[in-house]
């Protein structure tokens, strides 16, 4: 079974062998699509200008399958957090530009060949402040993060693009220590590939090949990871088929090695490998009375020559399979992803599990109604310092750490919790959640894990449940379509199974103004 994601070759020769199954002729379900995370990504609200989400690389290539379930990301006010996933050809009419900016989302090459070029850029400006750096008592941090990208999408015809992306990030302040590449890179090429696309009967089909963002799954699992200066990036080969109720995304990419300088030091890592297939189904719509439902299955490899569990180090290869079952029913979101994780670890077995639920219900009928919400999650651990049993660590490929905290103190090993939250719009653009947050080791035996996935030495060792409590608020500030402004609050307290090994608790802030065009 693993064999079948060893080349790029596969994923061409799956989606033409996918093209028949994807001929299908309902019409997608009607409604909202779910976003129950309340640690979204930066984006606008109430924004009403910008083109419609991307579901391709043309708008109006489209095969039908709702955009917001196509593993792009949301696109909102015409924005998403990968700037390839955006179409921005309505401003082919110079009519439909509002100002001097519109003209460089669609500069025209020849306009009988629908070829055409769209500029994009981002500067982020960012502090960040950590009490108890690393949960011990010791001098407050301060990180002053900017961000600087520019991109350019070529299209030439309709089959046919070319993306760029360059990004820089410098960091500044107070006890900043060592900084990794994803917050200080002088220069990084953050995405270059190329795509051929195209139809087959009804279905979509491409293939894209080089450096790229990739987010097709549950966020918790794979991510861009906005969070950083720089996104997180692989290298490799994406190939996709879109019917109108199916869709699948084939894939074998290498992670990247982060320099802190400039082009030649952001190299693939030869090393690490994730390859794998997600499929997507629109559910019927008359499930519940009337809902927009979605189910994305999931078949994936990871392989790591360099992977640490415990004292050891060694080659490690995790086979996830399981599923994610999402969307919205009336006033009700939901979001739930069960993963089984197989494989081996330096000849021992791997048995994990991972298991996310998360739901809000809104109150009132306009979509800016308040919502009240709870979710909660799991990640399976035990005997990662028992070299003699299974190895039950659960691990997420790219997840979104900032799920869990802000501050990114913990992560989903050996980790259940469950947060009851509260999303309000008190004003016009401004959109505030509210979180309070109870977390718990799954099992004694095993330690509290970082969100990099190392453990807090010594708490393998000592008694205590409880990883902590964390009361969490986050205010969204639309300005305007372009200009944005996020503010993070976050009160960690360590619980026993921290405090016994003397860690301590810690608070984090954060603010940033974006500005996108």
């Amino acid at each position: 079974m693993t064999r079948v994601f060893m080349g790029s070759s596969v994923c061409a020769l799956a989606i033409v062998i996918a093209c028949p199954a994807f001929a299908q002729t309902g019409s997608p379900a009607q409604g909202g699509s779910a976003q129950t995370d309340p640690t979204a990504a930066n984006v606008p609200v109430n924004a009403d200008k910008g083109a419609k989400p991307a579901g391709t690389p043309t708008a109006e290539k489209d095969s039908g399958y709702p955009a917001e379930a196509e593993g792009y990301g949301a696109t909102t006010g015409g924005y998403n957090i990968s700037r390839w996933a955006e179409d921005w050809s309505k401003y082919k009419d110079p009519a439909k530009r509002d100002d001097p900016l519109d003209s460089l989302k669609y500069i025209s090459i020849d306009s009988g060949s629908n070829s055409y070029l769209t500029l994009s850029g981002e500067i982020r400006a960012r502090v960040n402040f950590t009490s108890n750096q690393g949960l011990v008592e010791t001098d407050a941090q301060r990180l002053d993060i900017l961000r600087v990208v520019g991109g350019a999408d070529l299209h030439l015809g309709d089959h046919f693009r070319v993306f760029g992306e360059l990004a820089n990030g410098t960091v500044g302040g107070v006890n900043t220590g060592a900084v990794a590449g994803t917050q200080r890179n002088d220069l990084f090429l953050q995405q270059a590939f190329a795509d051929v696309y195209g139809k087959v009967g009804n279905v979509e089909v491409g293939v894209r090949g080089g450096r790229q963002e990739f987010t097709d799954g549950i966020s918790l699992l794979v991510s861009a990871r906005d969070n950083n200066a720089v996104m997180f990036v692989l290298d490799g080969v994406r190939a996709w088929a879109k019917g109108k109720t199916l869709r699948a995304d084939v894939f074998d990419f290498n992670f990247v090695n982060y320099g802190t300088e400039g082009l030649s030091d952001d190299k693939t890592d030869k090393d690490t490998r994730f390859s794998g297939i997600s499929l997507g189904v629109v559910l019927p719509e008359k499930l519940f009375g009337g809902s927009k439902l979605f189910f994305d299955p999931l078949l994936w490899r990871l392989r790591s020559r360099d992977q640490i569990w415990g004292q050891r180090r060694g080659v490690e290869e995790r086979i996830y399979y399981g599923g994610r079952l999402w969307g919205t029913a009336g006033p009700l979101t939901v979001d739930y992803t069960v993963t089984r994780e197989e494989g081996n670890f330096n000849g021992r077995p791997i048995k994990a599990w991972q298991v996310f639920a998360a739901q809000t219900y809104r109150l009132g009928k306009d979509k800016s109604a308040p919502r009240v919400g709870l979710r909660g999650d799991y990640g399976s651990g035990g005997d990662a310092f028992d070299p003699t049993k299974p190895l039950r660590t659960s691990f997420s490929p790219f997840g979104n750490n900032i799920y869990y905290t802000y501050g990114v103190f913990v992560g989903p090993i050996n980790y259940i919790d469950a947060a009851p939250n509260v999303s309000f719009q008190p004003i016009a653009k401004v959109r505030v959640t509210a979180e309070y947050e109870f977390m718990w080791r799954a099992t004694l035996n095993d330690a509290v894990y970082r969100s990099n996935g190392t453990p807090y030495l010594g708490t393998q060792n000592v008694g205590g449940r409880e990883i902590g409590q964390a009361a969490r608020l986050q205010a969204v500030w639309s300005i305007t379509p372009r200009l944005s402004f996020t503010g993070r609050l976050e009160h960690f307290k360590a619980g026993d199974a921290l405090t016994n090994a003397g860690y301590k608790g810690t608070n984090f802030g954060a603010g940033w103004l974006s500005f996108r065009f």
